[in-house]
């Protein structure tokens, strides 16, 4: 292959096939830089050696076919390529076949980068051809397969679901299939294979995993495809900490084949420290954490600020930030006073504090109790030192959700984070020529998360995880799920890398009468429970043991080794943000037979 030859393959004869990244015509010198997936040769074509190669490539151009039978040599000393793999040789051709022709690309496949990504999504084939695309699709066959040998050897079974199956709640739409046997019905698309993976437990099958495709229909983003791809596991008679073994099993060799060595186990936290201590439950351990100054500061304080004595004081810091002048500071204040808006915080310059002899004491308090509560002896002068106060006459959301405050600052923090990422550069990898370092994958497990979330638009407690997710046992023995939803905790849990959730599970429930009760605190009858779980229902009385899961996102594990802003940069085939596929201009209009066959027809609507 044109990127496996090195200097020690001088004075081989080799046969090199691939597409023309680039040509250099010299006269009597022809220099071909032919392209595989595996990298890139020069090929020189000398007009005394080889004249009829040299004239066939005279006509070759960007992206034709070609196949080069030749010799490897060293490059003489001065002209090796120190940026390429195969910088110290070149291949001497003798023969040159011109496979196939090639019109002028809309965009070069040896361009590093193409700005216009609808073009790259039409023109997909040539995009693909790009050597970072190659790159982040051989590291995603690496990593799946990596996962999928770890998981072959702990002793799970791979075992497909269904494609077309029944409509269940999910959490977003569903895409639905007519049937053309049974008019007026429809299957579904599975937006995850919950239900199966739960009914091959019952079946005996204790340790299940897939690599499964999923599809919801809901509006993207640079993160959200229609159709994606979750590494989906399921277990008999598991304690949590045996799914979180497992998980950071496969991530490590996961991990491992980007050449990533990870260290576990990784850090746990229950939703509600995230909150505590990040204000968000996806929470990016890369910054430092939030700290609440209530209790580390003077008790005048509050006197001094005018502030509710039950609401809290909030502090965080920005690395590296702090150097801003007069005009940038009340710029930033500005900014951030304006984004605040109606939710009654404010933000405390400790830096105009430490210039006022009357309030230098005060910020000198805050930056003591902030260093203290981030466990370091002192804060540099170069962090922007950042409190947030509730204001009095703090709006009716602090009754509502009393952890509201928290998470607009810690929203705050994400956001003074992202705007000096130039500075700080928490987010940049820290390893050599600009690789990701192990230390720089922040992972967390976060446990105990609410069973329900108020729909404030409905005035209905729906399920925050979904409605298999099995609550604490305690908090059922406490009649909660009858009188106090808000209280009831999950046996859920989430696996969060530098802010980004890779995925979610949860012990599910496994008894029928829990099952039951927990449909009907969701407001569904035993009626409509029937209706749309009977068969799962059934399959609970039939002797279901404990069981429980998880699913992560394997195209956000690949985009994020591969150090990509969009998974659209490692699916094969994506779809643009309204959901069209640019390439073969996906979805269209079906003929009138196709749709009277399917018993449909198409409404307009004026």
């Amino acid at each position: 292959m044109c990127g496996e030859l090195r200097a020690e393959d001088a004075g081989r004869d080799v046969v090199l096939m691939g597409w023309v990244n680039r040509r250099r015509d010299h006269g009597n010198l022809i220099f071909l830089d032919v392209r595989d997936r595996t990298g890139i040769a020069q090929v020189v074509l000398d007009h005394e050696k080889a004249p009829e190669a040299h004239a066939k490539a005279e006509a070759a151009r960007s992206e034709y076919v070609v196949a080069v039978k030749g010799r490897v040599r060293r490059r003489e000393a001065g002209l090796e390529n120190p940026n390429m793999p195969t910088g110290e040789i070149e291949v001497v051709a003798s023969e040159l076949l011109l496979l196939n022709e090639a019109k002028t690309p809309p965009f070069s496949p040896a361009e590093d980068a193409i700005a216009n990504e609808e073009v790259r999504l039409k023109y997909r084939y040539l995009d693909l051809r790009r050597t970072e695309m190659q790159h982040n699709f051989a590291l995603r066959s690496r990593v799946a397969m990596a996962i999928r040998n770890y998981l072959v050897a702990e002793g799970f079974l791979e075992i497909e679901t269904p494609f077309m199956t029944r409509s269940t709640p999910e959490g977003a739409r569903d895409y639905l299939v007519p049937s053309r046997v049974h008019a007026g019905t429809f299957y579904a698309l599975p937006q995850s294979p919950q239900i199966f993976k739960q009914i091959l437990m019952i079946s005996g099958f204790d340790k299940y995993f897939q690599i499964a495709r999923c599809f919801r229909d809901e509006d993207l983003r640079a993160d959200r495809q229609p159709e994606f791809t979750q590494i989906d596991l399921e277990m008999s008679f598991p304690q949590m900490d045996t799914i979180f073994r497992v998980v950071e099993g496969f991530l490590t060799a996961a991990f491992a084949a980007a050449e990533i060595q990870l260290t576990t186990p990784f850090v746990r936290m229950t939703y509600d420290d995230a909150i505590k201590n990040y204000g968000i439950d996806k929470p990016d351990m890369r910054l430092p954490k939030m700290v609440s100054l209530s209790e580390l500061l003077p008790s005048e304080l509050r006197t001094t600020l005018k502030i509710e004595q039950e609401l809290p004081i909030l502090g965080f810091v920005i690395p590296g930030a702090g150097e801003l002048s007069g005009t940038e500071r009340k710029k930033l204040l500005s900014e951030v006073r304006t984004g605040f808006g109606d939710c009654g915080l404010d933000l405390l310059d400790v830096v105009r504090l430490r210039t006022n002899a009357e309030f230098a004491p005060l910020a000198d308090a805050i930056s003591t109790a902030l260093a203290k509560g981030l466990g370091v002896d002192a804060l540099s002068s170069d962090d922007l030192i950042t409190v947030v106060t509730p204001k009095l006459g703090t709006p009716a959301m602090w009754n509502y959700d009393p952890q509201w405050i928290w998470k607009r600052v810690g929203a705050l923090r994400l956001q003074l984070g992202a705007k000096f990422a130039d500075k700080h550069k928490c987010f940049e990898p820290s390893g050599e020529n600009g690789r990701y370092a192990a230390a720089d994958f922040k992972f967390a497990w976060v446990t105990d998360f609410p069973m329900y979330e108020w729909n404030e638009e409905a005035k209905t407690w729906d399920a925050a995880h979904h409605p298999f997710t099995s609550p604490h046992e305690d908090d059922i023995q406490a009649g909660r799920l009858a009188n106090d939803k808000g209280a009831v905790r999950a046996l859920a849990y989430d696996i969060v890398l530098n802010g980004t959730e890779l995925g979610s599970g949860s012990i599910r429930i496994h008894r029928q009468d829990v099952q039951a009760e927990i449909f009907r605190s969701l407001g569904m009858s035993d009626a409509e429970a029937h209706e749309r779980f009977g068969f799962f229902l059934d399959a609970l009385e039939y002797g279901t043991p404990p069981h429980g899961g998880i699913a992560l996102g394997l195209d956000r594990i690949v985009m994020i080794l591969a150090g990509a802003t969009s998974l659209r940069e490692v699916i094969a085939f994506p779809k643009t943000a309204k959901a069209i596929d640019l390439m073969v201009d996906a979805p269209t209009p079906v003929s009138d037979l196709q749709l009277r066959d399917l018993h449909l027809r198409v409404a307009t609507h004026s």
